[in-house]
């Protein structure tokens, strides 16, 4: 027999084995009608493009800045020369693109994610259950929220090229417009996990809203809300380098030619600093939380 105590623990292994159950369930069925389609071939050869793929990567562009031939010759089919180039010069004034591109790549995050942060603050203080915002507020404030969130930043970056023009201002406004949903629902749980003794306190004071958040609310939340907006700039930096390719600046438009083009190996370059960019902004980043704590 199943005492009281027992008995919600076993609704809760029901319910969860339930809920696997539906994902199952979900899962054959993607795979299911993904088969019936014939979408799940792996095209033709793919040891081979594979093999050749990790080739080209293995040797990144930016290799040919020391070891690149200095005298490299185009010719055509009858062996007419095309044209000569010096390897290394030209690896060298792309690597100084990758830079001036590494640069705006980063510009575009840093001030999405702090314009983001800006105006997801006062929705999550609308949001938050336990500041009891007038219903309608709430409910408008977790509506934007919910549709920030919902949109992709491409699809906001594509609707903001057509509205502001090519460049950086579209990638940041793409970037803040998306990433205020999060920073929203974030912050937004930050502030509902906090002990309202001392809200009831400062509210108990006769304090304004603006008092109540500022002297019961920010100095509770502001390590976490340091916490989750360095993640959601670290996640900014990975999405911007996507921007480029509807022309919102950055390493986007690099990554389109090097596809465009089939060059592997200045992808392969490209790669590397994305990567090298992601592991410096995270290991700052833990060095800053660590501090916090």
């Amino acid at each position: 027999m199943l005492t009281s105590a027992s008995a919600p623990a076993a609704r809760g292994r029901l319910g969860f084995l339930a809920l696997a159950a539906v994902y199952a369930a979900l899962v054959l069925g993607c795979l299911w009608t993904l088969a019936a389609a014939g979408d799940l071939s792996l095209g033709r050869n793919p040891w081979d493009n594979l093999l050749k793929s990790v080739a080209d990567f293995s040797r990144p562009s930016f290799l040919d800045v020391w070891f690149g031939p200095e005298r490299l010759e185009y010719r055509s089919d009858d062996g007419t020369v095309l044209r000569v180039e010096n390897r290394r010069e030209v690896e060298a004034n792309f690597l100084a693109g990758l830079a001036r591109a590494t640069w705006t790549t980063f510009q575009i995050a840093t001030l999405g994610s702090l314009l983001a942060a800006v105006l997801a603050l006062p929705l999550s203080m609308a949001v938050a259950r336990n500041l009891r915002a007038p219903r309608p507020v709430a409910w408008a404030a977790k509506g934007v929220l919910d549709v920030a969130r919902s949109i992709h930043t491409l699809v906001f970056g594509l609707v903001l090229v057509g509205i502001v023009g090519l460049g950086p201002t579209a990638g940041i406004l793409a970037i803040a417009l998306h990433s205020m949903g999060t920073y929203g629902k974030l912050f937004g749980e930050s502030i509902e996990a906090l002990d309202m003794g001392s809200i009831d306190a400062v509210r108990a004071t006769g304090a304004s809203p603006a008092q109540v958040f500022f002297h019961g609310v920010w100095p509770s939340v502001l390590p976490q809300f340091v916490s989750h907006h360095l993640y959601v700039w670290e996640f900014n930096i990975r999405d911007s380098t996507i921007l480029g390719l509807i022309g919102a600046g950055g390493l986007g438009l690099l990554i389109s030619e090097a596809v465009s083009l089939f060059q592997w190996s200045r992808l392969a370059t490209i790669l590397l600093v994305v990567v090298a960019l992601v592991m410096a902004f995270d290991t700052l980043s833990r060095r800053i939380r660590k501090a916090l704590q």
